[in-house]
């Protein structure tokens, strides 16, 4: 028995001592060669870097060129024009001048096809983005019978083609009086708008916390004061990029403006169309045309650039 206890003593001491760390000489803690590797690593950040910037800068000036070919034989005379290219206005700077605005300004019918294309375009997007906002919102917190199914009705309508429905809806709105009218363009626009408009919004808007909607109920608040004062503002970069896509899609449309607009209602796009058809090569109205019609989204995309970059990053990022 005696001897049998000495055993069980020694044992854990010598798993002790067996176990006891070392410490490693300070000689080995670090390569020779680390100082190499991080100047290397530096050194291949830096040129990763400045190729990447390159290409970017290379990319940026490839699409920047025609815009800019546009805006100078927007500028040029249609002799100039006709007896050299745009480029030539560069070394000749007496070439430009903004004739051709002025006259595209005192014309009757582009001066009406741009207000028809703001009239179809601002109501267009204003109606997308609030019912869309709204059924998000019911899709994503609201139980109510039937809302997956309709949800998936509405994820189904995504793949229908525009095509499709041109020539139906066109003789239902012959046949209740809005075929060639400028509400008629934008209850087509609505209509084939909303169903992307609300899958986006949706998914948005589930993301939000649960606690945080139910400690708004719970204090008190109405589904309609928490949709206002929580909601919105919190799907506010997601509200900012689908109204630029909506804008920006209805802006530069001309199928569904060519089959229902008529000439007093049509946007800008169908009359810039009609002048190419009648007069051909008329560059001295369609230069400054077309970059009239590049100038708006322009300004509403830069307007709404960081609630777009926002939109578009979001959920990309724990």
């Amino acid at each position: 028995m005696s001897g049998h206890s000495t055993v069980e003593r020694r044992g854990p001491s010598r798993r002790t001592t067996a176990v006891r760390p070392v410490a490693p000489s300070p000689s080995a803690s670090a390569p020779a060669s680390a100082p190499g590797r991080r100047r290397g690593g530096r050194l291949s950040r830096l040129l990763g870097s400045s190729v990447v910037q390159g290409v970017l800068i290379l990319v940026a000036l490839v699409w920047i060129t025609p815009l800019a070919g546009l805006l100078l034989s927007s500028l040029r005379s249609e002799q100039d024009n006709a007896t050299g290219g745009w480029w030539t206005a560069l070394t000749d700077p007496s070439q430009l001048s903004l004739d051709n605005y002025s006259a595209l300004l005192q014309d009757s019918g582009i001066a009406a096809a741009f207000w028809n294309t703001v009239l179809i375009s601002v109501p267009t997007t204003v109606l997308v983005v609030a019912i869309a906002a709204i059924a998000g919102y019911s899709f994503a917190w609201l139980d109510f019978p039937g809302r997956d199914g309709v949800f998936l009705v509405v994820v189904g309508l995504l793949v229908v083609p525009v095509q499709i429905g041109l020539l139906p809806v066109a003789k239902l709105f012959g046949a209740v009086g809005l075929f060639g009218t400028v509400a008629g363009v934008v209850l087509f626009h609505v209509a084939y708008g909303l169903p992307f408009a609300i899958f986006l919004l949706r998914n948005y808007f589930a993301e939000i916390p649960r606690e945080m909607l139910e400690a708004a109920r719970m204090d008190g608040g109405s589904e309609w004061r928490i949709f206002s004062r929580l909601v919105l503002p919190l799907g506010r970069p997601a509200l900012a990029s689908l109204a630029i896509f909506q804008f920006l899609w209805v802006w530069n449309d001309m199928l569904v403006a060519l089959l229902f607009a008529d000439s007093g209602s049509q946007p800008l796009t169908v009359a810039l169309q009609s002048q190419m058809r009648q007069f051909g090569s008329n560059i001295g109205v369609l230069a400054p045309g077309a970059f009239l019609s590049l100038v708006v989204p322009l300004i509403v995309f830069f307007a709404f650039q960081r609630h777009f970059v926002q939109g578009v990053m979001a959920g990309s990022v724990k």
